[in-house]
C-alpha cells in the first residue's frame, strides 16, 4: 500500500508512543513508524504486553500494529524515509551544571536533531512534541541549519502535548486543542498546514488553534503551571480547613461552582507529582530567572514549595498520630503511582513519604495494582540505600496482605479498588488502635470510624 504521508517518531515513551500510536489509528493513509534506542522497550510495543499502561492504549495499538503503525530500533531508517519528523525524546530536569534543580536538560532533543541533520537526505518538517523551554525549536534550527547538506530544507515546528496521564488516549482522541507553532514565513506556515491537515482526519478545524513558535511552546508551561498552582492553592487551604475544621471537600466545592472557577483541580491531596507539573515549573522558573524576573520566578516556585510542604505536612501528621514515633512500626502504604490508572511512578508523593518512613526506622508494606515491583525498588533505592530497602520495605500482590499486621495504612494513590475494600476484615489484621490516613480523599471516613479505625484525612477533621 503507498501512503500520502510518513511519519517518524523519535521516542517510544509516554509521548511518543500513544500519541502516534493514535495518529496511524485515525489515520489508515499515513504510515507512522515510531523508533527507539531501547531494544527492550521496542520489544515490548511489539509484544503483547505493551511498556506503557494506559486505559485504551492496547485496542488502539493493536488495531494498526503491523498495518500502518511500526516499532522499530532502526533510527536512521525511519529518518531517511520519512517526509514529519516528531522528536519526542526526554527532558529530565538538569542535575548538574548551570540550571541544575530547575532548567530542562536538552541533550537527548539536541542528540535526536543532529541525527536529524546527519542523515536526512531531503527536506523534513521537524515537529517539537517534548516539553521544552521557550525558544528551544530556535536551537534546533540552528543545529539542522548548520549540519545539513545543500540543498536540504528543515521546517521546525512546535506541537506540545496536553494529556494527562490515566485519560491519555481519550485526551488524544478528544483534545480541547491542537497547538501548532511555526515561524511565520510561507514556507513555515505551508508546514504548519501539513501537521494540520494530519490532526484535521478526527480533530474539528476550530480545535486545530496555529500560532507562532514561542507561543506555542510557552503555552505548555504555562497550561502545566496554572493547573499545579491550583492544586497548590487548594493545599494551601486544606491547612487552613484542618486547623479551624473547615472541611476542604466543601470549601472546594463552593469554590468550584463558581463559574469563574470551576470545579476542576481544586481536589486537595497529599500533593501532585508525575513528569511534567514539577518539571514544568522549574523550567518557568528558571525561564523567568534568566529574563531578570526574579519576583516572577519566585512567584512560581512558590507553587513547587507548596507542593513539599504538603508531603512533608501530611508525614509529620501521621508520626504525631501514631504517638510521635513510627521506629519499628509497620505502615501499609496503598499506592505508589503518582495518580490512578497508570503505572507512571515519577515525581510521585509516596516515594518521598516512604523515604521519610525509612528515615524513622518505620516497616513498610506497599501495594499497587500497577506498579512493577522493579520500578518501586529502582525509586527507592534513589533516595535510600538498597540496604535500608531490603531491611525496611517489602511489596505485596494484594492490599490484604499489604496490611496484615500493620499499625497504619496511607492512602497515597486514588485507586477506585481502595474505595471498595472489605475493611472490616482489614481491621481485624491489624494491630490496635489501628489507623488510617486518607492523603487523597476517597474514603468514607464515618463508617470505617464505625468500624474502629482512628481516621484521619487532609483538609478536614473526621
Amino acid at each position: 500500500m503507498s501512503f500520502k504521508l510518513k511519519i517518524c517518531c523519535i521516542g517510544a515513551g509516554y509521548v511518543g508512543g500513544p500519541t502516534c500510536s493514535v495518529i496511524a489509528y485515525k489515520c489508515p493513509d499515513i504510515q507512522v513508524t515510531i523508533v527507539d534506542l531501547n531494544q527492550a522497550r521496542i520489544d515490548a510495543w511489539n509484544s503483547d504486553e505493551l511498556p506503557i499502561f494506559e486505559p485504551g492504549l492496547d485496542e488502539v495499538v493493536f488495531a494498526c500494529r503491523g498495518k500502518n503503525l511500526f516499532f522499530s530500533t532502526e533510527v536512521d531508517k525511519a529518518i531517511l524515509e520519512s517526509d514529519l519528523i516528531f522528536v519526542s525524546v526526554n527532558t529530565p530536569t538538569k542535575k548538574s551544571g548551570i540550571g541544575a534543580g530547575y532548567a530542562a536538560d536538552l541533550a537527548y532533543v539536541e542528540s535526536a536533531t543532529r541525527r536529524i541533520a546527519q542523515i536526512a537526505q531531503s527536506s523534513k518538517i521537524v515537529v517539537e512534541k517534548s516539553t521544552v523551554p521557550c525558544r528551544t525549536a530556535e536551537s534546533m534550527r540552528t543545529i539542522l541549519e548548520a549540519n545539513s547538506p545543500n540543498g536540504i530544507r528543515f521546517d521546525i515546528l512546535s506541537n506540545p502535548e496536553f494529556l494527562a496521564e490515566g485519560t491519555a488516549i481519550s485526551d488524544l482522541m478528544n483534545p480541547d486543542r491542537v497547538l501548532i507553532g511555526s515561524l511565520q514565513t510561507p514556507e513555515g506556515l505551508k508546514a504548519q498546514q501539513t501537521l494540520a491537515s494530519v490532526y484535521a482526519h478526527w480533530v474539528p478545524t476550530e480545535q486545530i488553534i496555529t500560532m507562532n513558535l514561542w507561543s506555542s511552546e510557552l503555552s505548555k508551561l504555562a497550561a502545566n503551571a496554572l493547573l499545579a498552582q491550583r492544586i497548590s492553592s487548594v493545599n494551601a487551604l486544606s491547612a487552613i480547613c484542618e486547623a479551624t475544621g473547615a472541611d476542604v471537600d466543601e470549601v472546594a466545592y463552593a469554590c468550584g461552582l463558581d463559574s469563574r472557577i470551576g470545579p476542576k483541580f481544586l481536589k486537595a491531596s497529599v500533593g501532585f507529582g508525575g513528569s511534567c507539573f514539577q518539571k514544568d515549573i522549574l523550567n518557568l522558573v528558571y525561564l523567568s530567572e534568566s529574563l531578570h524576573l526574579p519576583e516572577v520566578a519566585e512567584y512560581w516556585k512558590q507553587v513547587v514549595t507548596l507542593n513539599e510542604y504538603q508531603k512533608s505536612r501530611f508525614s509529620e501528621r501521621i508520626v504525631k498520630r501514631l504517638f510521635n514515633t513510627i521506629t519499628n512500626k509497620k505502615i501499609a502504604v496503598f499506592g505508589f503511582a503518582f495518580k490512578k490508572n497508570t503505572g507512571d511512578t515519577r515525581e510521585s508523593a509516596a516515594i518521598t513519604l516512604i523515604n521519610y518512613f525509612i528515615k524513622e526506622n518505620a516497616n513498610i508494606s506497599i501495594y499497587d495494582p500497577k506498579v512493577e515491583d522493579e520500578q518501586i525498588r529502582m525509586d527507592l533505592t534513589e533516595v535510600a540505600s538498597a540496604e535500608q530497602f531490603e531491611k525496611r520495605v517489602t511489596i505485596h500482590r494484594t492490599p490484604y496482605e499489604a496490611a496484615k499486621g500493620v499499625d497504619a495504612i496511607v492512602i497515597m494513590t486514588e485507586w477506585d479498588e481502595f474505595k471498595t475494600l472489605e475493611y472490616r476484615k482489614i481491621y481485624n489484621e491489624m494491630n490496635k488502635p489501628a489507623f488510617i490516613f486518607d492523603g487523597r480523599l476517597i474514603l468514607d471516613g464515618k463508617k470505617l470510624k464505625e468500624i474502629g479505625f482512628q481516621v484521619e484525612v487532609i483538609g478536614k477533621l473526621v
